[in-house]
């Protein structure tokens, strides 16, 4: 399995206020970040703003372990949200994770983000696609 095609969005549906994506990480793939040394790492250098996240997954140890060890689906979100701050969009929108294998098979999440301008959350979940994919490439070098 090739590392830049780890994650792929199957399908997006959008509503008046939230996209949600299905993101399939690719079968034998992973699912954690802490899998990835240094993909936290590589994804703040690029991204310094995103230590100004905050994360209502539970966790106390802070967004920067948070992303170190967490669903690559769920770096994705936080990725994307990033994105759509550079672009102009309020750094309020929330985002949200949530997977059920039962439902949607093994290594499908779905990654909800709320948005201000739906074409500008489309393209941050893109280009967050190929970026994430990029640095997965590297980090499995």
């Amino acid at each position: 399995m090739r590392a830049s095609e780890a994650l792929t969005v199957d399908r997006i549906v959008v509503d008046a206020k939230w996209i949600t994506a299905h993101v399939r990480v690719a079968q034998g793939c992973a699912l954690r970040t802490a899998s990835f040394p240094g993909i936290a790492e590589s994804i703040l250098e690029l991204l310094p703003d995103l230590v100004r996240h905050r994360c209502e997954c539970g966790s106390a140890r802070g967004i920067v372990a948070e992303l170190a060890d967490t669903e690559l689906p769920h770096l994705l979100e936080h990725v994307a949200l990033e994105l759509m701050a550079r672009a102009g969009s309020p750094r309020s929108l929330r985002g949200e994770t949530t997977w059920d294998f039962a439902a949607d098979g093994r290594g499908v999440f779905r990654v909800a983000l709320e948005y201000d301008d739906d074409l500008v959350a489309l393209a941050a979940l893109r280009e967050g696609t190929v970026i994430l994919n990029a640095l997965l490439q590297e980090c499995a070098d």
